[in-house]
């Protein structure tokens, strides 16, 4: 069994990687070299890791584990392993309020769209559990589909608007996770997703106890539905925060909370540092493999993301089918 030390050593270790790959050539030899002022000349090699790198990887830290936690409440509260932002319609919605200040209130700032994005998420995801309610066999296969089709209808109503307003490449950017735009000044905001896991953690025991079922936790003296309100809040305000800055990373939620219930259970206050960074070395590695497979060219994080994350699902999908059967 790994131990949390060692797998935040590895983290550590990646993080200082991020930090020298890419098309600038930044070496610790020349960053050593400016700092001490051995060579003026490789000054810019500074400012390039502290304008660029830094918040590239801090963004990417964030970012993963925040999607990677927002996640697992999702899967708590639905009482599904397969539920997620990107399989629930989460993303989708959060997208579509922001298309929708982008229409009505284009000069509007970023605070503004991440507002409206966390509405349009929590209503979105509402309507995807008041879904569930009238399904009438909560078949673990179902749910997850039922998700991804409202997630359909809902980016085909997006594309439609988009399409007809000539926006259709400004939503793709907010449906397609990229990490290369990522500069100082131009991050920031993600840092509220450090705060939501924080908040997540402090109220862990209640996630907990939820994903045990409403009757269970109205038994125990809880209020269900401030429970309720409260996790999809942080899961709302997550996942806009994200796909305001950085856009969409799919099943990011589902694959690494997964694999950390295969070795340690669902008990959030326990298995919640290990998600997070668990979420935050996934998106390191995909990032590090997304920046070097077509050096000097760059695929996009959330490519490199769907394709290990969709493998993954299907794998989980397929396999717990296969129990069910």
């Amino acid at each position: 069994m790994p131990r949390l030390g060692a797998v935040a050593g590895v983290v550590g270790l990646l993080t200082i990687v991020s930090l020298f790959v890419g098309v600038g050539d930044v070496t610790p030899a020349s960053l050593a070299n400016a700092v001490f002022g051995a060579d003026d000349g490789s000054r810019h090699d500074v400012l390039l890791v502290l304008a660029s790198r830094v918040p590239r990887t801090i963004a990417i830290l964030l970012a993963g584990a925040g999607m990677a936690i927002a996640g697992q409440i999702m899967q708590l509260l639905s009482r599904n392993r397969f539920v997620e932002p990107s399989t629930a319609g989460t993303v989708e919605s959060a997208a579509i309020g922001i298309l929708a200040v982008t229409v009505l209130a284009p000069g509007a700032p970023v605070m503004v769209k991440m507002l409206v994005a966390t509405v349009t998420a929590l209503a979105g995801t509402a309507l995807f559990l008041r879904i569930l309610r009238h399904v009438p066999l909560r078949s673990v296969l179902v749910v997850p589909l039922v998700g991804l089709m409202l997630g359909g209808i809902i980016n085909a109503v997006s594309t439609f608007f988009a399409y007809r307003l000539d926006l259709v490449q400004s939503l793709n950017t907010w449906m397609t996770g990229d990490f290369s735009g990522v500069l100082r000044g131009r991050y920031e905001l993600l840092w509220l997703t450090f705060a939501l896991v924080v908040v997540a953690y402090l109220v862990a025991d209640r996630f907990t106890v939820a994903g045990m079922g409403q009757d269970f936790v109205t038994n125990l003296g809880m209020n269900y539905r401030a429970v309720l309100a409260l996790g999809l809040s942080i899961v709302s305000m997550v996942t806009a925060v994200v796909v305001v800055t950085v856009g969409a990373i799919p099943f990011l939620g589902l694959v690494v909370p997964n694999v950390v219930a295969l070795m340690f259970g669902d008990n959030l206050r326990r298995t919640a540092p290990w998600v997070a960074l668990g979420g935050a070395g996934f998106v390191l590695v995909c990032d590090l493999l997304g920046r070097t497979v077509r050096y000097p060219y760059e695929v996009p994080i959330g490519v490199v993301v769907g394709v290990v994350g969709s493998a993954a699902f299907l794998f989980l999908l397929l396999r717990r089918g296969a129990r069910v059967a």
